[in-house]
């Protein structure tokens, strides 16, 4: 990881507002405690094992949440650039995680660390309204995601992947697409194979 510096704030910044509007006072307070770090491809974000005390904003670049069981990974989601994300079960009782967080590419990432976020909460109702929502679409993100894991068929499930999010393809190792469908390299180029 390169040293941590003062962040651009402007996309963070943005994506709040997009989800909750904030008064002047607390869009100021919020800029001063936001930060940025930078990892190079392959580097590990989090480690698995350790707490997230961070929610992450994505300025540039590719990251995959995953976890290890009998010696295969399983690839969560993907999020690339504008996404905003947080190991969720980890952040929120601030207990080690499960999961791992690595990064696909050179990636730049903004940072608010969990101890100021909840004092921002406490201080800014607007900031507590994003933080709710925040946290609505991240559990509906899951819930589609384990269900779409649960009940579909590999190939209905990588034509999906598609169209969700076809534009990561390109910068995807077809090893990480397939962990990311629970299915094996050679099931996923059958799959792709198929016209």
């Amino acid at each position: 990881m390169i040293t941590d510096h003062f962040a651009d704030a402007t996309n963070f910044l943005a994506f709040v507002s997009s989800l909750s509007p904030l008064e002047s006072e607390a869009n100021e307070s919020m800029r001063s405690k936001l930060y940025q770090k930078i990892y190079r491809k392959g580097e590990l974000i989090l480690e698995t094992g350790t707490v997230c005390k961070r929610i992450y904003f994505i300025d540039s670049g590719l990251v995959k949440t995953f976890f290890y069981t009998d010696n295969r990974e399983f690839i969560m989601r993907f999020f690339a650039e504008g996404s905003m994300f947080t190991v969720l079960d980890s952040f929120l009782a601030q207990r080690p995680s499960a999961y791992a967080v690595q990064a696909l590419e050179d990636t730049e990432i903004t940072c608010l660390n969990y101890d100021d976020l909840e004092m921002l909460c406490k201080r800014y109702h607007s900031m507590e309204t994003f933080y709710r929502k925040l946290l609505a679409i991240a559990a509906v993100n899951m819930m589609e995601r384990i269900g779409g894991t649960l009940e579909e068929k590999a190939q209905i499930a990588y034509h999906k992947f598609l169209q969700a999010h076809g534009s990561l393809l390109q910068r995807i190792s077809l090893a990480d697409l397939a962990s990311y469908l629970g299915i094996t390299q050679v099931s996923l180029s059958r799959i792709r194979a198929m016209k």
